[in-house]
């Protein structure tokens, strides 16, 4: 097969969804998902900014998921509609690169998750020693690390994907640049660069789920052996709604990098893309507000709303 040079669009996005009434349905249902995350996470960081209240290392590591829920649901969805409005589906290659360094960058998610897990862990198990172990200065560590491992991987990735041969196709099967979809259209053997997926998916999603689910273990031991039926119920509202945002985040991810690629789908991998890269950005502030009494506070006192919450 020939080789193909960069030119002006130099790949063609097929998108997710079918040119008829059925996708302008999902584009509208699509269109609002992306507004309500974009204002539920912006609400976010701006309640965490201003209100003294939420200064702790919880809920600044909260703010930096919501930042990275903005940036993936804002790489993926104005492109998906304008194409699907347009009608025009090429991307160019260093758009390409863009969207593909963005989206990986989902790994740094899942070390934030890490990172908060710990938190609730020392906080929860240790309370005495939560001030030093979660000081500001570590906090501060933890989110320029997980920002900065995030980048190099991603920088990683997208180089890679960008300087191998591909052929005379240039169409993607998926509704952005996912690395894995456009290997399909390489010249060359790629198993070298699958095999080195498996091993960045493993250190940056499997061995973090483990202490995730190590960290929370532990703390709903703890909670378990609570003597206050009140301290029982805050602990463990807090643990699930963390819990709640893993699952959403790790379940897709897995599932779709870990696959041998005769077991993938370009169907299933777009679905399964629809859940972290739009749905989890739209779930998480909800999930961390409406069962938060603090958020909601903070949302009271800064915005007025008032919340009639069940004691």
């Amino acid at each position: 097969m020939e080789k193909w040079n960069h030119t002006s669009n130099d790949f063609i996005l097929l998108g997710l969804l079918p040119p008829n009434q059925t996708g302008i349905f999902l584009l509208c249902l699509i269109i609002l998902i992306f507004f309500l995350a974009s204002m539920g996470n912006s609400a976010m960081i701006h309640l965490i900014h201003v209100d003294p209240r939420l200064h702790t290392p919880m809920y600044f590591l909260l703010s930096q998921l919501s930042l990275m829920d903005l940036m993936h649901i804002s790489t993926t969805v104005p492109k998906m509609a304008h194409d699907f409005l347009s009608g025009q589906k090429g991307i160019s290659f260093l758009g390409c690169g863009v969207q593909s360094f963005f989206l990986t960058m989902a790994c740094s998610e899942g070390l934030l998750l890490t990172s908060m897990a710990y938190d609730r862990y020392v906080a929860i198990c240790h309370p005495l020693h939560y001030p030093i172990r979660m000081s500001k200065t570590m906090c501060v560590k933890t989110i320029v690390g997980s920002w900065t491992l995030g980048s190099i991987n991603s920088l990683a990735h997208t180089v890679y994907a960008l300087h191998i041969p591909y052929c005379r196709s240039r169409a993607i099967d998926h509704f952005f640049c996912d690395v894995p979809a456009m290997l399909l259209l390489a010249c060359t053997d790629t198993w070298v660069y699958e095999y080195m997926v498996f091993v960045s998916t493993s250190l940056y999603l499997l061995f973090p789920f483990i202490g995730i689910t190590a960290s929370y273990g532990r703390v709903l031991s703890a909670v378990y052996h609570m003597r206050s039926k009140e301290g029982r119920i805050k602990a463990f509202t807090t643990v699930s709604t963390h819990l709640t945002v893993v699952v959403f985040y790790y379940a897709p991810f897995v599932y779709t990098y870990l696959r041998p690629r005769n077991l993938r789908s370009p169907a299933e991998d777009k679905i399964l893309a629809v859940f972290y890269t739009i749905l989890t950005p739209m779930l998480n502030p909800i999930i961390y507000s409406l069962r938060n009494k603090e958020v909601l506070g903070a949302m009271t006192r800064v915005f007025g709303i008032f919340f009639f919450l069940k004691e």
